[in-house]
């Protein structure tokens, strides 16, 4: 006769297994879509131009703002708008002006947790740059993941001397 033993750990694989499909088939609609979970955490009250300019940010560990001094602001803005727009995760919320755009507001998702971070652009009121500013939503650290955003941003822009 043959007795049963209880398996605890191959019982916790077959849930963590069920639990992981469950994940991916009742995923987010829309952009959520792309990552396993969603972390969005609420939007900043105070996005936006204050005094003609992006706020500070409040920690270097999870935020990072720039200058860029450009000789045409106005088309760099535009130029990162289009490649935003095309960005995998990235979704853009908010563009202000018209008809030369001056100020836009930008999310980006992860792509394994979903946590959300916020991306704002604007025309620097001296008409000589831009500012550009991200924040992540959530936690104490985002492991670099905001001043690597802008830098590549930047770094976009370069190649055209500066737009």
């Amino acid at each position: 006769m043959r007795t049963t033993t209880f398996r605890p750990l191959r019982l916790l694989s077959l849930l963590g297994a069920q639990l992981l499909v469950w994940l991916l088939l009742l995923g987010h609609p829309g952009a959520a879509q792309a990552s396993l979970l969603h972390f969005s955490g609420a939007p900043p009250a105070d996005l936006g131009l204050h005094d003609g300019r992006l706020r500070p940010c409040p920690s270097p560990a999870h935020c990072a703002r720039q200058d860029w001094p450009l000789t045409n602001p106005a088309a760099a803005l535009q130029q990162l708008a289009l490649e935003l727009e095309t960005t995998p995760g990235v979704q853009i919320e908010a563009r202000v002006g018209s008809p030369q755009l001056s100020y836009l507001h930008a999310t980006a998702e992860s792509r394994l947790f979903g946590f959300v971070d916020d991306l704002e652009l604007a025309l620097a009121a001296s008409g000589t740059g831009l500012q550009a500013r991200s924040e992540s939503r959530l936690g104490d650290s985002d492991l670099g993941v905001n001043a690597r955003r802008l830098e590549g941003l930047r770094l976009i822009l370069s190649p055209a001397g500066g737009g």
